[in-house]
């Protein structure tokens, strides 16, 4: 017999493959983590996000397509959330969610916002290459 439980739990396992898709570009930000890639001299990609920002959720699927291109797999992409890490973004000067800063070891070598076209977002992280 099915029950209110469990149809609210398929609701639930449902809504949760709606909406947690993890990939690379949504790797989340720590402190320690930059500091290993920039100590490592790793090409970063710094992706500032929000969740409400409609600009954020389109650069998503183009920064998950890069982190798989055979040309950026030595990049470390990092998401810092607009809201919940004020201190961060304050830190990187970030005034507005869907900010991308590439670094090339401790060197900012490009940033944008809100950006949107993947071509020009290939060409920021190339700067990191």
């Amino acid at each position: 017999m099915i029950t209110r439980r469990i149809i609210l739990a398929g609701f639930a396992v449902a809504a949760s493959g709606l909406t947690s898709h993890a990939s690379a570009a949504e790797t989340p930000y720590t402190q320690e983590a930059f500091a290993a890639a920039q100590k490592a001299g790793k090409q970063i990609l710094v992706a500032v996000h929000a969740d409400w920002c409609p600009v954020c959720k389109q650069q998503v699927p183009i920064l998950d397509r890069m982190s798989k291109d055979a040309k950026f797999k030595h990049f470390t992409f990092l998401r810092v959330d607009f809201d919940g890490q004020k201190p961060i973004v304050r830190e990187f000067g970030v005034r507005q969610q869907s900010t991308l800063i590439v670094f090339r070891g401790e060197k900012e070598v490009g940033r944008s916002t809100g950006e949107t076209k993947p071509e020009a977002i290939e060409q920021l992280l190339a700067k990191g290459l």
